[in-house]
């Protein structure tokens, strides 16, 4: 019987971690961290590096890793959220050169950092393998390939359907592309890992402390009010449920199944020897690996959005979603249509009104942020905490420098206005992706008007 929700997988594999403290009362300190996942986790982490003497404390209102954090695909991925195109205009090629290589760098520097901490996080770079099932597809991965090859150090490869299928064997895949800054690893076991690492630093977490309100100087909580001149928000899919921040990003949900371990029959059918993560070229993507311990874990959209922005409490997904990711799967991999589906799950991820992640420090309120990773957050949640680190510093750096410090756009639309676009935009783009699946060569129009409204 396949378990729904309980976190994730991931956690449920490691066995729930034993509660920390909660906040016992009022406190001050230097830097005052709201949300234990690998933002403000990096963020303490870089923090304590640079300045060991700082009082961190770190505010969490379930327990470190609890949300996208722990529950996501497993990519540390190189990605520039929302999008090179959008810095081209506004900060020209040379900035968006620098972004794009910091983020390649980005995936080495938390392999780095695992490495040198002693954190075991089943971290493998295997790359980054997108797969084109359709005629339309193909035409965007041409298209990719293309506009990808114009820039440094992509390393990106166009291949065939024979290539392609030679490295992972894939139902009716017509080619596919190859990237190489991505590393597949396990996501709760590096939030456990890093969450350790952070308090051997001298960093305070307090789990089980519901924020409730941010401003200058002050975090007020259900436990009491930590005063401290430097405040983190770093809250991603969770921040609707701040009453100021209702709006800023809505919290967009993703769900996944994860299959038994396959047997070396299977896997000798299917290939996939590589820990490439896998990913494919429809409007409504999918997203996988394949596991340390030889399953594979396969995620998708699912039900998008929940009315008024709510959000999840422990991970629980729809037996529709079950059913439409598990057909999925075992359309992609006839090999593995046998195996069982143990474990089902869903989180919520913070996506800006243009898509767009964003860092950021207000000197004038003491009050930082970083967020909005649209599903790119396992890498560039490190880049943020070591930006957020140089900006609470004080510091200029190469980092505080790129094109994405300090960017803000316009909230999100009031409800019922929320729902129903996001509502629209999907229903668009499912209906694309069957035009598509039913032989249109070239991409579905309604999709184009879907990234219009959504401001994709």
């Amino acid at each position: 019987m396949t378990t729904n929700g309980r976190v994730s997988f991931w956690w449920e594999q490691l066995g729930h971690p034993s509660p920390r403290p909660p906040l016992p009362g009022p406190r001050e300190a230097d830097v005052c961290i709201v949300g234990a996942g690998f933002t403000g986790l990096w963020t303490a982490y870089y923090l304590k590096k640079a300045s060991p003497d700082a009082r961190v404390v770190v505010l969490e209102q379930r327990f470190a890793g609890f949300g996208a954090s722990g529950r996501n695909g497993g990519w540390c991925v190189n990605s520039i959220t929302g999008g090179r195109e959008r810095y081209l205009a506004t900060h020209g090629r040379t900035a968006v050169v620098a972004f794009q290589q910091a983020m390649n760098d980005t995936v080495d520097e938390v392999i780095a950092v695992a490495a040198a901490e002693g954190i075991e996080a089943d971290i493998v770079k295997g790359g980054e393998f997108t797969v084109a099932r359709t005629p339309a597809q193909v035409a965007r991965m041409r298209a990719f390939h293309a506009s990808e090859s114009l820039w440094p150090h992509s390393g990106i490869e166009l291949l065939g359907a024979d290539e392609a299928n030679d490295r992972i064997a894939i139902d009716g895949a017509l080619g596919a592309t190859w990237q190489p800054h991505c590393a597949r690893l396990h996501p709760a076991k590096l939030a456990r890992g890093l969450a350790a690492v952070v308090e051997s630093l001298g960093v305070t977490i307090h789990e089980d402390t519901t924020v409730t309100a941010i401003g200058p100087g002050t975090v007020h909580t259900d436990r009491g009010i930590v005063r401290a001149p430097a405040i983190v928000r770093a809250t991603e899919g969770f921040t609707a449920n701040l009453p100021a921040e209702h709006r800023t990003w809505l919290p967009m949900n993703s769900s996944m199944i994860v299959t038994e371990p396959l047997p070396a029959a299977v896997w000798a059918q299917i290939g996939w020897d590589g820990a490439q993560t896998l990913g494919d070229y429809a409007h409504v993507y999918m997203y996988a690996q394949r596991t340390a311990d030889d399953r594979i874990a396969f995620g998708g959209r699912g039900v998008p959005y929940r009315y008024g922005s709510r959000v999840d409490t422990d991970g629980v997904t729809q037996e529709r979603t079950i059913e439409a990711l598990t057909g999925l799967l075992r359309s992609f991999f006839p090999a593995a249509a046998g195996a069982a589906v143990d474990h089902a799950w869903a989180g919520v991820l913070g996506v800006p009104r243009d898509w767009t992640a964003t860092v950021g420090f207000d000197h004038a309120t003491g009050v930082g942020w970083a967020g909005g990773y649209v599903g790119t957050g396992v890498a560039t949640t490190n880049l943020a905490g070591r930006t957020l680190t140089d900006l609470v510093l004080g510091r200029d750096s190469d980092l505080t420098a790129l094109p994405w410090v300090g960017r803000r756009v316009r909230r999100w639309e009031p409800e019922p206005l929320r729902w129903l676009g996001v509502q629209a935009i999907y229903a668009a783009y499912r209906a694309a992706d069957r035009q598509e699946r039913g032989g249109r060569p070239t991409t579905a129009p309604v999709a184009k008007v879907a990234d219009l409204i959504s401001g994709h």
